[in-house]
C-alpha cells in the first residue's frame, strides 16, 4: 500500500515499518507510537487523539488483533501508519519486580520497547490506567538510555466510573455491581488524602468491605512506586478478581494535602 498521511497505511512487514520510521525521522518528523494489543476501546482512541497535541508528528499504531481487516477507527482518527501483527519482545525486568503481577508487567514492558524499536519512535503514548506499566517503561527507557519521550494520558471511564478495559466486558453480569466497588474504593480513599496515607488505605478497605469484595491487592505508592510519602503526590492502586476476571485501577492522591488544598494552577 502506498503511504498516504492520515489514512492508516497498513504494514505487516517489520522491515518496511522500520523504513517508514527512519524516513520520517530523517526529514525531521517526530514519530509517535501508540502500542495496542488485540482490541480497541474508547481509552485507546483517547491515546490516539492525545498524539495530536504533538504537532506535526507522524502517528503510528501497533495492533495485534487477529482480524484480517484492521478496525476502521484508525483511519477515522487519522492514524498515519498501522503495524498489524505480532512484535514479540523479551520480558524486561525493572525495579518493580516486587509486584504481584511482575511477570505480566515485564512482558508488557518488553512489548512496548519492541514497538518503540520497530517504529524508530521519538515518542510513545501510554494510559494512566496501567500505572505500573507507565512507571516500569519509564524506568526501562531511562536505564537503557533510549532517546524516546514517554507521554501519559488520564484514564477514560464509563458512566458508572469503571475504567475502560477490554476485560470489563468479560465480567459476569451478576458481578457487575460488585465491580463498581473498585472505582468507589479508590475515589473514597483519595478524598481523605489530607488525613494521610493510613486514612487513605483504611477508607478504601472500608468501601471494599461494605461491598463484600476482597481486593486482590491495595497499595498506596509514590510516583516512582516507592513507599507512599508523608506529604506529596502518590498513586492509590487496587485490583479485584470477579468471576475469573481481574480488574485493576488507580487514582492520583495528594497525600497529606488533599484536593481542596492544592495550589491553583
Amino acid at each position: 500500500m502506498v503511504f498516504q498521511p492520515g489514512q492508516a497505511t497498513t504494514v505487516t512487514d517489520l522491515d518496511r515499518l522500520a523504513t517508514y520510521g527512519r524516513a520520517f525521522r530523517k526529514v525531521g518528523k517526530s514519530v509517535v507510537v501508540v502500542p495496542l494489543g488485540t482490541g480497541v476501546h474508547a481509552g485507546h482512541i483517547q491515546l490516539i487523539r492525545a498524539t495530536r497535541s504533538l504537532l506535526g508528528s507522524i502517528v503510528m499504531v501497533t495492533y495485534a488483533g487477529a482480524e484480517e481487516e484492521i478496525p476502521d477507527v484508525f483511519a477515522e482518527e487519522s492514524v498515519d501508519v498501522v503495524y498489524h501483527g505480532q512484535l514479540g519482545g523479551a520480558e524486561v525486568r525493572t525495579p518493580l519486580d516486587h509486584l504481584e503481577d511482575a511477570d505480566e508487567v515485564a512482558r508488557r514492558v518488553g512489548a512496548v520497547l519492541a514497538a518503540i524499536n520497530a517504529t524508530h519512535a521519538t515518542d510513545v503514548v501510554l494510559g494512566e490506567k496501567d500505572f505500573e506499566l507507565l512507571v516500569a517503561v519509564q524506568q526501562a527507557v531511562t536505564a537503557l538510555r533510549m532517546e524516546v519521550r514517554l507521554h501519559s494520558v488520564p484514564t477514560v471511564r464509563t458512566a458508572d466510573g469503571l475504567a475502560m478495559s477490554l476485560r470489563n466486558a468479560q465480567v459476569p453480569e451478576d458481578q457487575r455491581e460488585a465491580a463498581l466497588a473498585l472505582p468507589a474504593a479508590l475515589t473514597a480513599g483519595a478524598h481523605v488524602a489530607e488525613r494521610g496515607a493510613e486514612a487513605v488505605l483504611d477508607t478504601a478497605r472500608g468501601v471494599f468491605a461494605a461491598a463484600g469484595v476482597e481486593p486482590a491487592y491495595l497499595e498506596l505508592r509514590d510516583l516512582g512506586f516507592g513507599p507512599a510519602p508523608v506529604e506529596g503526590d502518590a498513586r492509590l492502586l487496587a485490583a479485584v478478581e470477579l468471576g475469573g476476571v481481574r480488574l485493576s485501577d488507580n487514582v492520583g492522591v495528594p497525600v497529606g494535602i488533599g484536593f481542596a488544598n492544592l495550589p491553583a494552577q
